[in-house]
């Protein structure tokens, strides 16, 4: 067995997988079985490297210094020689040797000169010409002699560089230098090329460019499908297809003015000074984005808007009898945001584009979203869509809703189902208002780009789909007794602390793993600098806080009983996305974090359900 040449912790020189360029890197460990050396570059990066691709510093510095410094040795060594009282006759021969290369330099500095000047003469336009270039008359030209003389002046001086370009006359130490240039440039471009093509998203998700495609056209269909069954006297899956609407009826401009009026409202909300401004996660350049926290701000302001709007005795329930009429209004919005948001990423500087939107596919970028942050001005545009328009708009359609069963059943107050319904959902989206920071260090916001796929979510199928159970009991009320609801408000509580308090310990820790109110906390390090919770919630499963979502949607689903599955429709999805974001994270944690991440997964062996999955 050969023996190893570099130590653990040794900082050394390694080559990058593909290139012929050297990095320095420290070494980690080393495999005796396959001989390769587990190495880190500057940038947190841990890679395998065999030993023919790992050299020593002092060879790379040894070459440097000896290139740069012989030559200045025998220029003083040649004088010294050329000085010595010892040898006169070979002294003079040296500088007899010397005038005749002065000369000979003179010589060709004036026959450069002369050629200059043989040219400038042949090719000297008169003064007339110039008067016609410039297009000026004879008397106007007269009154400006400054200028002429000043056009004279510069002439001769680009004359003789053009002649010099032409003939080839410049001395050979700048022609030289000229090419040191050019050679550096082209090695800059061939790793500016390199970066470009690394940035570039290679695996695809959702079935990549076929699957993304065929999700444009789904997930609408699948929204409205939801919506016309919930409208059936009997909502079975049996009876299917549902019977579709006139197009003319899906579609009412004063509908779509409500809609636009709704979220430019919010808008308003957003831009308002009040809040703390605060800052994200730093970017793959190293810049952090500035926030301004106000999502709460904008959703005591909204409740006091729809209160004024109820006490002079505004109709809410309108937004129940136009609902559909709405889904296609926020559908159309949702898509013209995305082409406007897509023609927009086309002129985003590389770093600004998202590292799972940027494959090169027109469909597949479109639909996941081709920019990271996309921004006018301050006003960033997925931050604002992610918890603004939808995510309040879900509680003011499950106001509508309840307003909307009293009415339609002549009741006093609402059903104690739609009563758990609403109060669920409230603090639901009271949570993420009041702890709207927390949003800044996930994948949403960290990841994915704003594309198809998120303007479509957050204002459409949040708002009219998240609020399907409440949909739902108005065309088929159910009763349920005061200990069922007692049982379902216990389970929902539990699903609320399981994924409030593994998402504050998750926030927290990001946000400065020092504090020492997370002293209790151990974790693994990694490579990039950050650490693997295996305590808490964290060393429970590795991912608790989709567990405390799926608890808590399926207590927003007991409340509507068991005679149909389609409020359960909420569950089964959660399940579906919540696993799917699971595969994408273990995937992407793999990637960042290597071999820690390994030994994450080795410690805290289950992913949502403790001891089954």
């Amino acid at each position: 067995m050969p023996n190893r040449r570099f130590a653990d912790g040794e900082v050394v020189m390694g080559r990058w997988p593909g290139s012929v360029l050297y990095y320095e890197v420290q070494v980690t460990s080393y495999d005796d079985v396959s001989h390769l050396y587990t190495v880190k570059y500057k940038d947190g990066t841990e890679l395998e490297l065999k030993e023919s691709d790992i050299r020593l510093q002092s060879s790379f510095k040894h070459r440097k210094s000896q290139s740069s410094s012989s030559s200045p040795s025998r220029r003083s060594s040649s004088r010294s020689r050329s000085r010595s009282p010892g040898r006169p006759a070979k002294g003079r021969r040296r500088s007899s040797s010397q005038s005749r290369e002065r000369k000979d330099d003179k010589k060709k500095t004036t026959q450069e000169s002369s050629i200059a000047q043989l040219v400038l003469v042949l090719f000297k336009p008169s003064e007339n010409n110039t008067r016609r270039y410039n297009g000026e008359p004879e008397s106007t030209e007269r009154n400006d002699t400054s200028r002429v003389t000043l056009e004279q002046k510069l002439k001769p001086d680009l004359e003789t560089e053009r002649v010099l370009e032409q003939y080839s006359l410049r001395p050979r130490k700048e022609e030289k230098k000229k090419e040191e240039i050019y050679s550096e440039k082209k090695i800059f471009e061939t790793i500016k090329t390199i970066e470009k093509a690394s940035s570039k998203t290679k695996e695809l998700e959702f079935g990549g460019r076929i699957g993304t495609f065929m999700l444009i056209f789904f997930l609408p269909a699948t929204v409205f499908y939801l919506l016309l069954m919930c409208k059936q006297d009997d909502p079975s899956l049996m009876n299917f297809p549902p019977p579709l609407p006139a197009l003319e009826s899906l579609w009412e401009a004063r509908v779509f003015g409500v809609f636009l009026l709704w979220f430019f409202l919010q808008a308003l909300f957003y831009l308002l000074p009040v809040g703390k401004v605060v800052e994200g996660l730093p970017l793959s350049n190293g810049r952090k984005l500035h926030y301004r926290i106000n999502g709460f701000y904008a959703f005591v302001l909204t409740a006091a808007a729809i209160g004024a709007l109820l006490y002079f005795e505004f109709e809410l329930h309108y937004l129940y009898d136009h609902f559909m009429q709405f889904a296609v209004s926020a559908a159309a919005f949702s898509m013209a945001l995305s082409i406007y948001l897509y023609i927009r990423s086309l002129k985003a500087p590389e770093e600004e584009l998202a590292p799972g939107g940027n494959s090169g596919y027109f469909v597949y970028d479109f639909f996941t979203g081709h920019e990271l942050n996309p921004r006018i001005g301050s006003f960033d545009l997925k931050y604002f869509c992610e918890l603004r328009p939808g995510l309040i708009g879900w509680v003011v359609i499950n106001l509508a809703m309840l307003l909307a069963e009293m009415k339609i059943h002549n009741q006093s107050m609402p059903s104690l189902s739609m009563i758990l319904v609403n109060s669920f959902q409230l603090l639901y989206v009271v949570d993420a208002l009041w702890n709207e920071e927390a949003i800044l260090t996930t994948m949403d916001i960290t990841h994915d780009g704003f594309g198809f796929m998120l303007a479509f979510g957050d204002l459409v199928w949040v708002p009219f789909v998240y609020s399907l159970q409440a949909f739902y009991l108005v065309g088929h009320p159910t009763a349920i007794s005061w200990p069922v609801a007692a049982a379902i408000t216990i389970l929902n509580c539990i699903g609320y602390y399981v994924f409030r308090s593994a998402n504050s310990q998750k926030n927290s820790f990001r946000r400065n793993p020092a504090d020492p109110k997370l002293a209790y906390l151990k974790f693994i390090p990694t490579a990039t600098g950050k650490g693997l919770l295996v305590t808490g919630w964290w060393g429970f499963v590795r991912h608790p806080n989709y567990l405390g979502d799926i608890i808590m949607a399926l207590a927003w689903s007991l409340p509507c009983g068991f005679n149909h599955i389609l409020p359960y429709f909420y569950v089964i999805y959660f399940i579906c996305l919540l696993v799917h974001r699971e595969a994408r994270d273990e995937h992407h944690c793999k990637q960042k974090y290597g071999l820690a991440w390994e030994r994450y997964c080795q410690r805290v062996p289950y992913r949502i359900f403790p001891y089954i999955y």
